[in-house]
């Protein structure tokens, strides 16, 4: 038998917890306001007539560098949840890694007036001021993947980076016997990472008092630069054994560069996510695991969340806006997952 992972079940309960507030608040209360269809106007048939849209109401999802795979899984998960609710779910973003781009679109989408934004934010401090623009208009906003934490936003959910950045170092501390030297890649001021990194030194630190973590180099989230830092690192750290990134494009342009040195498996790289490249390098052993997040789940609990305080389904306490109670669970950990060889075909059929 299985022992029970508390950590993973704290998790979940979580996950779990910010469904049955809603599902129970939404009995006996009916929807005000104008409703919305995604990707199909019909209702799923939930447990409440609460939980039905109309075709006028429509939610967006705006990201950073919307062109790449990592947003389908989360964006997948805003789909479902819209066929469910009977409500339109709309992607943008981004096409590029700048703060004025996302700035702009958030400010254009706000124009809009939608019944809610899902937003990651490229940059915490740059997007404070354009979430609390949409907060003052009256438009619910859930931050997902990326937190602008000071911001007026009703909730986060993502993974726990620091968390995550610890399990990176508890897997590669392991695989490296708790010696050697090992290197960070990644992409400076972006919060998420920014977290990885400290998860991940600190673990590093605490644990793993033989691994020394001799540099943490800017790979700006691009395969190319992270190929010609990693090329450096290992001209500069003969003995490299490790290397750790932070986010996908960084361990692919990491492993080709390991590849290149003719050092494939001889330094072994942890990335982060669950881009096809990143599975098929993992699968040809390119790459030694990568952290997956819990992407669906951010789609979707968070069009649930924005659902439910557009609608106002859920009331902890009177009057819970003047009063500054959150209606829903302000941070909820979506979990990550250690894929390896051993599990990445589940991840490869997906």
């Amino acid at each position: 038998m299985k022992r029970f992972n508390w950590k993973a079940g704290k998790k979940y309960a979580a996950v779990a917890a910010a469904a049955a507030s809603i599902v129970l608040a939404a009995t006996g209360c009916s929807t005000n306001g104008n409703a919305s269809t995604s990707s199909s106007s019909g209702s799923s048939g939930g447990s409440s007539s609460a939980f039905q849209g109309s075709s006028s109401e429509t939610y967006y999802m705006v990201t950073f560098l919307s062109g790449i795979e990592y947003w389908k899984g989360c964006f997948a998960g805003m789909q479902a949840a819209a066929k469910d609710l009977g409500v339109k779910a709309v992607f943008t973003g981004a096409p590029q890694y700048d703060i004025n781009q996302e700035v702009t679109t958030m400010q254009q989408i706000i124009a809009k007036h939608p019944a809610g934004i899902l937003v990651t934010s490229i940059n915490a401090q740059a997007m404070t001021p354009v979430i609390n623009q949409a907060i003052a208009a009256g438009i619910p906003v859930i931050s997902f993947d990326s937190d602008a934490p000071q911001s007026k936003r009703y909730a986060y959910l993502g993974t726990s980076n620091v968390e995550a950045g610890q399990k990176a170092a508890d897997y590669l501390g392991q695989a490296l016997g708790g010696h050697g030297q090992v290197a960070v890649i990644t992409t400076p001021g972006e919060l998420n990472l920014d977290q990885r990194v400290q998860g991940f030194k600190e673990e590093m630190a605490a644990k793993y008092p033989g691994i020394q973590v001799v540099a943490v180099q800017n790979g700006n989230s691009d395969q190319i630069k992270t190929a010609q830092v990693t090329s450096a690192l290992l001209q500069t750290y003969p003995h490299l054994a490790g290397i750790f990134c932070t986010e996908a494009d960084e361990g692919t342009g990491a492993a080709t560069a390991v590849q290149e040195a003719g050092k494939t498996g001889q330094v072994k790289i942890v990335s982060f996510d669950t881009d096809k490249a990143t599975l098929n390098a993992i699968k040809s052993g390119e790459i030694t695991a990568t952290v997956a997040q819990g992407t669906w789940n951010m789609g979707f609990w968070g069009l649930m969340d924005l659902f439910a305080i557009h609608h106002n389904l859920v009331h902890p306490v009177a009057n819970w806006q003047q009063n500054g109670v959150d209606p829903v669970p302000p941070e909820v950990d979506t979990g990550v997952t250690i894929v390896t060889k051993s599990n990445v075909n589940a991840y490869l059929q997906q």
